[in-house]
C-alpha cells in the first residue's frame, strides 16, 4: 500500500499556485538563456568535434552541468561549463608550437569555408579550441586564459602555433586541389 499526497491538498491552494507560477517562471528564464547561448555552444562544440551528434550531446551535457551550478547561469558560468565537458572529451594541454612552412601560398588570399572547417579539424584540440574562442567568439588573450586556465602567455602562444599550423594546413589542402 503507497501513501498518496495528492488527494490531501487542493490544487487551487494559493501556496500551491504561487509554487506552480515561480516553477514557470524559473523555467521561462532558463529557457531563455538556453536559448541566448544554445547556438554558440553548440557551433563551438561542433568545431571541436566535428560531429552533430556528439556536439548536441556537449551541448546538453554543458547545459545540465551550468544549471546544476547555478539556477540562473551568465554567460562565465555557460562557458565554464563547456571547457569542464571539452577537458573530459579532450586533451587541452598545450602542446610543441607549430614549425613555419608552406606559408606563402595562402597567406593573404580568400580560404574556402569547407576548407577551413576542415583544417580546423586537424588542429591539435588546445589549438582549435583556443582559436576559435579568440577568432570565432572573438574572447580576448586574457579571457581565453582565464576561462582555460593557462597562463595568458602561453595562450598567445597556442594561438600563434595554431595560426601557424593552419596556414601550413590550408596551403597542403590548396596543393592538393591543385594537384588534383
Amino acid at each position: 500500500m503507497s501513501f498518496n499526497a495528492r488527494g490531501l491538498f487542493d490544487p487551487n491552494t494559493p501556496r500551491i499556485v504561487a509554487t506552480q507560477a515561480e516553477e514557470r517562471l524559473m523555467e521561462d528564464v532558463q529557457r531563455d538563456i538556453y536559448d541566448s547561448h544554445r547556438h554558440r555552444i553548440f557551433s563551438l562544440s561542433y568545431y571541436m568535434t566535428g560531429n552533430e551528434l556528439e556536439a548536441e550531446q556537449l551541448l546538453e551535457d554543458c547545459f545540465v552541468r551550468a544549471f546544476r551550478s547555478d539556477p540562473k547561469p551568465d554567460a562565465g558560468v555557460i562557458d565554464d561549463s563547456l571547457i569542464a565537458e571539452l577537458r573530459s572529451s579532450f586533451p587541452l594541454t598545450p602542446g610543441p608550437s607549430a614549425k613555419i612552412s608552406n606559408l606563402d601560398s595562402v597567406t593573404g588570399r580568400n580560404v574556402r569555408r569547407t576548407d577551413l572547417e576542415e583544417a580546423l579539424l586537424q588542429l591539435p584540440p588546445t589549438e582549435r579550441l583556443l582559436y576559435l574562442l579568440r577568432e570565432v567568439e572573438g574572447y580576448s588573450p586574457d579571457a581565453i586564459s582565464h576561462l582555460v586556465d593557462i597562463p595568458q602567455s602561453e595562450t598567445v602562444r597556442v594561438l600563434f602555433s595554431a595560426r601557424i599550423r593552419l596556414r601550413g594546413i590550408l596551403a597542403e589542402i590548396e596543393a592538393r586541389r591543385a594537384a588534383a
